[in-house]
């Protein structure tokens, strides 16, 4: 199906009807995207994105994700917590190139005791050109040791959740 460009969120089909909600784009109501402008720097030599910068791609709808959520990445870590990551899942579907407009899509998909897990989707005009997820845990950034989700980020964070749970 052929897609034109709404908007940040939306998309058209060539017969004119519109893609706007998160459901028809296949994400959860509660998420954030981020749209990216491949750079020529991203990609190799055939000039495809490289795979570890979808990785990179993860980082930023994540860290707009706490943004969102009311807290900058660089104001958690104030409070003395980081979020490691503990794994990462990637899967790709189609290869994306520079100069091509992308769209990091960030959802929280668990909240745990000690950690949080995130979904992604990265598309181009509608496409799924990968997917993925990193699993997290909150570990005070002096010792080094994990530490029970933080109370004042569980609420905001839980927005973020498939059914806005929080």
């Amino acid at each position: 199906m052929a897609l034109e460009r709404l908007s940040e969120r939306g998309y058209r089909t060539a017969a004119g009807a519109a893609l706007s909600s998160p459901a028809m784009r296949g994400l959860p109501p509660h998420h954030v995207d981020v749209e990216i402008e491949v750079r020529y720097a991203e990609t190799d030599q055939m000039g495809v994105v490289h795979h570890a910068n979808y990785l990179v791609w993860f980082e930023l709808a994540r860290t707009r994700l706490c943004l969102e959520a009311g807290f900058h990445y660089a104001e958690i870590e104030r409070r003395g917590l980081l979020l490691l990551v503990t794994g990462a899942d990637l899967s790709y579907r189609a290869a994306a190139r520079y100069g091509e407009v992308v769209t990091a899509a960030c959802w929280v998909a668990r909240l745990g005791s000690r950690g949080v897990t995130f979904e992604y989707r990265i598309e181009r005009g509608g496409e799924l050109v990968a997917s993925g997820s990193t699993e997290h845990v909150w570990v005070d950034a002096a010792s080094r040791r994990p530490v029970r989700f933080p109370e004042e980020l569980e609420a905001p964070f839980a927005r973020f959740l498939p059914d806005g749970s929080g």
